[in-house]
């Protein structure tokens, strides 16, 4: 596995070298900030269903890369967010299983939301849940599945 992350990893630092910082400071530290927030939120987004995981979680690697190759290590190698990001990287897909918890999570998260927590003159806000709860089903839909 270290030897599979190793090869990722050189081929991500040779592919952005023309990109990364090159000595500003305050760049790297905005870049590490932008980084830090995106993992927040994509950690956010893996319980709320209408808060995207994986856009953070590719912003936080895509900071990270240019940024700190320390924090991108420690970000593919994380327990929680490392193996879904490489799969996510390679273009692998998720186990149907997955797509059908998520989905299933999402319409009971979304329908309890529009039921039970948006009142009655805010209902056009019940309109907005259910476009991002298609978009979203779209979005897993079209996901590769892996076997």
């Amino acid at each position: 596995m270290e030897g599979i992350l190793g090869h990722i990893m050189d081929e991500d630092m040779k592919a952005i070298e023309p990109f990364r910082s090159t000595g500003s400071r305050t760049k790297k530290v905005l870049l590490i900030i932008a980084g830090t927030i995106s993992v927040g939120l994509g950690a956010l987004g893996a319980v709320l269903p209408v808060l995207p995981t994986t856009p953070f979680l590719l912003l936080a690697a895509a900071c990270y890369l240019r940024s700190s190759r320390r924090l991108y290590h420690w970000l593919l190698t994380n327990p929680l967010f490392g193996e879904y990001l490489r799969r996510y990287r390679s273009g692998e897909g998720l186990p149907l299983s997955t797509k059908v918890s998520t989905l299933i999570l999402l319409w009971l998260s979304l329908g309890a939301s529009a039921v039970f927590a948006i009142p009655e003159q805010l209902r056009w806000l019940r309109l907005i849940l259910l476009l991002v709860g298609i978009g979203v089903t779209i979005h897993i839909c079209r996901i590769k599945t892996r076997q």
